[in-house]
């Protein structure tokens, strides 16, 4: 088996050294190098070529948001999972709106930051439903309608099955609740989920997520758009 390659970054060196501890002794995983700044990431990338990377926000050079950004940007670019405390949610938002595969709680239980890089890994990002909830919070503030308008104009291009699929999405469903749910064989969905990303222009399915919630459909009892 080949091992997940890991990058971590994070400016406090007792993180990092906690994250490596507890990453390195899992035996699918190899670190490959560590930052102390979003500065210093796209070189590490390059040199270590790594499938995961770990990112912490704040950082007192250059921030993992723009680490993220600009990683995002590469053709061959590593997923990244970001890491925080969770005290800048609209940070966080930004961080996966910018492609970021999802994201764990710095106080998160060590099996699952790995379960998280783990799923990462094989294409599955991290999106918990709990936190999603927390997000869609924050982020009804005094934009949420420009964002629902905008959200649901550019959703306006999906079929019916389609934004079923998005929605489902949204609530964190695996390709196989989803197609319990909707009746779909798991290929089916897999399908539709390539379609919604290529229709609207998004990576991955965490995105697909953030613009459901901004068109308020994951609201209980939200109608669709129209």
């Amino acid at each position: 088996m080949t091992a997940i390659r890991l990058l971590l970054v994070d400016d406090d060196p007792l993180v990092r050294a906690g994250l490596a501890f507890m990453m390195g002794g899992a035996d699918d995983i190899e670190i490959v190098g560590e930052a102390a700044d979003g500065s210093e990431v796209e070189g590490l990338v390059e040199r270590t070529r790594p499938d995961v990377v770990l990112m912490d926000i704040r950082m007192p050079s250059v921030d993992g948001l723009t680490a993220t950004e600009r990683l995002r940007g590469r053709e061959d670019a590593p997923q990244v999972v970001v890491l925080t405390t969770f005290h800048a949610d609209e940070q966080v938002l930004r961080a996966l709106r910018a492609g970021a595969a999802g994201f764990v709680l710095k106080d998160t239980p060590p099996a699952e930051i790995l379960d998280a890089v783990r799923r990462v890994a094989a294409g599955d990002p991290v999106l918990s439903p709990t936190v999603t909830r927390q997000l869609m919070d924050h982020a009804a503030g005094a934009t949420a309608d420009t964002r629902r308008t905008h959200a649901r104009v550019r959703l306006a291009a999906l079929g019916e099955r389609e934004r079923e699929v998005a929605v489902a999405v949204g609530r964190g469903l695996s390709n196989a609740d989803v197609a319990a749910e909707l009746f779909m064989s798991v290929a089916t969905v897999k399908a539709h989920v390539s379609r919604v990303l290529a229709k609207l222009g998004l990576d991955n399915r965490v995105q697909i997520a953030l613009l459901a919630y901004d068109a308020g459909l994951l609201e209980e009892g939200a109608d669709g758009p129209g």
